[in-house]
């Protein structure tokens, strides 16, 4: 990933079980400017059990309650013989094509496919087993830490140090479907990087830009955020996905905050030097004849900036003239004479 952010349209499951959706959805994907389509590598078999007694029915509040969780993932999962058209699709439109595992036999079929980085998901942060497994292909990691404890977070690091891989991106995730601001707190990201020693950045599911935006001024890296062709497509999670134009003015909104973010820079441009002609300086407010003692009476700090700065007015006070001084003159070190 380059220095600068790297923006990802998560496709997820935005295809509605239709392939050429999907190909549609990343050709669009194209048009936006990001770096990257993700899609999810699972089946409802790996991920759950087709059982609809209460331990696998969805009640906790979110868009998704009154299904089951087989049902759920059998509406949303991308099929593993799409892989290949997808990719290619997406590599015709320049961009990176990754997915993220969800069990050791997915990190198996993408590693096959030369998968060049893997996502973690937030609900996968606790299965230590396959953070470590995805983490010895020796990939660049990103875990979003969604659901996780701060100890859980560096449960999560650790693995993948372990086994030898320090190319770890932490997304902070509120996982809330949509997120509200108030629930973000995103210093809490900042305090990721300070903690962890690692790359951060943004798995976002609000509503809008603003805050995948701001998480950039904060030090993002990596900003995340699901797309969708139309949002009336409907879908899982087609009420918290962007559509095209909305992915578009994202993209352009965060190069236009990295260019404002530029770096320390205390040098004077061009521009800077042209407009210090509006600060002030010191300047001959009266006639003043040879000799003349300078005073209150006779300089003043005033605009424009071609004389003098005003920091040297107390030093010039009692100094005589060195000659005759017309008011409007900016006072210069040739106009003043050492009383020596």
């Amino acid at each position: 990933m380059r220095n600068s952010c790297f923006i990802i349209a998560e496709l997820s499951a935005n295809h509605n079980q239709n392939k050429q959706v999907a190909i549609d959805s990343i050709k669009a994907i194209g048009q936006t400017g990001v770096d990257a389509v993700k899609i999810q590598s699972y089946t409802p078999d790996s991920i759950t059990l087709d059982c609809d007694n209460e331990y696998f029915r969805i009640n906790q509040g979110t868009i998704w309650d009154g299904t089951t969780l087989y049902k759920l993932y059998e509406s949303a999962f991308t099929p593993y013989e799409w892989y290949d058209e997808l990719r290619n699709c997406a590599e015709a439109e320049g961009l990176k094509f990754f997915s993220s595992p969800f069990d050791q036999a997915a990190v198996d079929f993408l590693e096959s496919k030369n998968a060049p980085l893997y996502k973690i998901a937030s609900f996968e942060i606790t299965d230590i087993p396959l953070i470590e497994y995805t983490a010895s292909k020796g990939k660049p990691m990103i875990i979003s830490t969604g659901i996780a404890t701060i100890g859980e977070i560096q449960e999560a690091v650790e693995a993948c140090r372990r086994e030898k891989n320090h190319d770890i991106t932490l997304l902070y995730c509120v996982s809330s479907y949509p997120a509200k601001p108030e629930e973000f707190n995103l210093k809490t990201m900042q305090n990721l990087k300070e903690t962890f020693d690692v790359k951060i950045g943004l798995s976002d599911h609000s509503l809008n830009n603003d805050i995948a935006i701001s998480s950039v001024a904060l030090g993002a890296k990596v900003v995340e955020k699901h797309f969708i062709l139309e949002r009336t497509l409907g879908g899982p999670d087609a009420a918290f996905s962007l559509e095209p134009s909305q992915f578009k003015k994202l993209v352009s909104s965060i190069r236009t905050v990295e260019k404002a973010l530029g770096h320390v820079n205390y040098s004077i441009s061009e521009a800077k030097k042209r407009n210090r002609n509006f600060s002030r300086s010191l300047f001959a407010i009266t006639d003043i004849k040879k000799g003349e003692l300078f005073s209150d009476d006779n300089i003043r700090s005033i605009r424009p900036g071609n004389g003098i700065a005003p920091k040297y007015k107390n030093e010039i006070k009692g100094k005589c003239a060195n000659d005759d001084i017309s008011r409007g003159t900016p006072l210069s070190w040739d106009l003043i004479k050492n009383n020596e």
